[in-house]
């Protein structure tokens, strides 16, 4: 029998993370990733019987690796702890590792929940997702070192798409939403700034555009009525909003750096003619 280790990294997640790991009895072993955490989370996830893996991991890529490190299962599923499975999920999650023929990953659909209204189109431009690559034998998923969304790298052969959705309370409301922009593009800037890599305002202002029309449009954010609009609003301002705010990030570590150059010595004032023959 194939053996299944779930991974959650969470920080501060103490009053979530009790729904999250109590739905996982189908898997062989549950590791968590305690992020800085000062509550209880690292209490709650040894009352599940989890492995804690302790530290300060402000990137997510190093954050993810650190977990595997600590799965010994053939099979990895990954969730937030603000996700939820269900029975049905459980089930097709073991008859999928352990089929003969198995691939080596698979995407899992998501279903999205802004409060209690369940949000199914829209989603995407790195606010969202309806689809995610999180159940993968050990050794075929690796992240770059990002802060917010990382890049995944993912080997072997892909099984497709399951049935069972993954449920992702991603926002308690609108204040909610923005709140958790913020957030996004305070990351998204860090790492723009470290690598250098930012665009004009143009171009950001282009990027936006075209990602408020795939959400609203080619997704059909539109059939989610106001949230589906607002959800590709935010889409559209991520690109924007994490540029401007990378190059605040420079012009203050610019301005730092300059404060903290020793001042120069004045020149020398020169003598008159009479001063100097005194």
């Amino acid at each position: 029998m194939a053996k299944l280790s779930a991974l959650i990294c969470a920080h501060n997640e103490e009053l979530r993370l009790h729904a999250c790991l109590s739905a996982l009895s189908f898997c062989d072993e549950i590791v968590v990733v305690a992020d800085r955490c000062s509550d209880g989370t690292e209490g709650v996830a040894r009352h599940y019987g989890a492995k804690v893996v302790s530290g300060i991991f402000p990137i997510e890529g190093p954050r993810k690796h650190a977990g595997i490190a600590r799965c010994t299962g053939d099979w990895i599923l990954e969730l937030d702890a603000d996700e939820g499975v269900t029975p049905e999920f459980a089930k097709e999650i073991r008859e999928t590792i352990e089929a003969a023929d198995a691939a080596d990953w698979y995407q899992i659909p998501v279903d999205n929940y802004v409060g209690d209204q369940l949000v199914r189109h829209g989603w995407g431009g790195s606010f969202g997702t309806s689809s995610v690559a999180r159940l993968f034998r050990r050794g075929h998923k690796s992240w770059k070192a990002e802060r917010v969304h990382p890049g995944a790298k993912l080997e072997g052969r892909f099984g497709g798409r399951l049935t069972q959705p993954i449920k992702h309370m991603v926002d308690e409301d609108i204040a909610d939403m923005f709140a958790r922009l913020g957030r996004y593009t305070a990351l998204r800037a860090q790492d723009l700034a470290d690598s250098g890599k930012i665009k004009s305002v143009p171009d950001d202002a282009f990027r936006g555009v075209r990602r408020f029309f795939k959400c609203y449009v080619s997704r059909k954010g539109y059939k989610e009525g106001e949230l589906g609009f607002l959800i590709s609003l935010m889409a559209a301002l991520y690109p924007i909003l994490s540029n401007l705010r990378a190059r605040e990030i420079l012009r203050n570590r610019a301005k730092a750096g300059a404060e903290e150059r020793p001042a120069l010595a004045p020149a020398p004032v020169p003598l008159r003619r009479a001063e100097a023959t005194q």
